[in-house]
């Protein structure tokens, strides 16, 4: 903060340095000035992350990377400039795949887990990968629908390979009373609905077109 007897001692003993004096007053007034300048400073450099960022200025950093918004949310949004930024500097590699969907979804790179399909023992397919473990908790709380998501996938895979399926990782557990004290598994209580786990899913990516990915 700007203190005011701070700005004061600086000038000539031949002015009055009392915060009630005329020029006390006129500095207060400049040091509250200097301290909003600071706060809105301070935003502005932290609004350069895209985790902190909000509203046009997420547009902005939208227009840097060439990835603009179409519809969709603030949270939406940061998942898809994350993963147009690493998808620009991706290979297509299985690892640079899975640090893309990693960084999208600001999860551990060990949540997620992907399978070329010329390995499958029943139906080996040349080309293909099998996204056979994302945390689907992390899609919920971003509120980025899964079709949308596969389509994030099949644009940072390279030219050619196509993405066959994808499974989503639920937490949801029967069988244990100790559950009800697990908020990452079982029912949810009718007190904490927000609680408990996740069914999990699996799907074959379609070709919806509703955001601009």
């Amino acid at each position: 903060m700007y203190k005011v007897s701070s700005i004061l001692s600086k000038f000539a003993d031949s002015l009055a340095k009392k915060e009630d004096s005329n020029i006390g007053k006129v500095f207060k007034i400049f040091s509250e000035q200097l301290e909003d300048l600071k706060f809105t400073n301070q935003r502005i450099k932290e609004w350069r992350l895209i985790d902190n960022a909000e509203g046009i200025a997420l547009d902005l950093i939208g227009e840097n990377v060439l990835q603009p918004r179409g519809v969709a949310t603030d949270e939406v949004y940061r998942v898809l400039l994350k993963s147009k930024i690493a998808r620009n500097l991706s290979t297509g590699d299985i690892n640079t795949i899975i640090r893309v969907l990693s960084l999208a979804l600001d999860s551990d790179p060990s949540d997620v887990s992907i399978k070329e399909t010329w390995t499958d023992e029943v139906n080996p397919q040349p080309a293909g990968i099998s996204v056979i473990q994302v945390p689907l908790k992390r899609l919920n709380e971003v509120g980025l629908p899964a079709d949308q998501f596969a389509r994030i996938i099949q644009r940072t895979v390279a030219a050619g390979v196509r993405v066959n399926s994808i499974e989503l990782n639920g937490t949801f557990e029967f069988g244990s009373k100790d559950l009800a004290l697990d908020a990452e598994a079982g029912f949810s209580s009718l007190d904490n609905p927000e609680s408990g786990g996740y069914f999990g899913s699996a799907f074959v990516p379609a070709s919806n077109e509703d955001l601009p990915i």
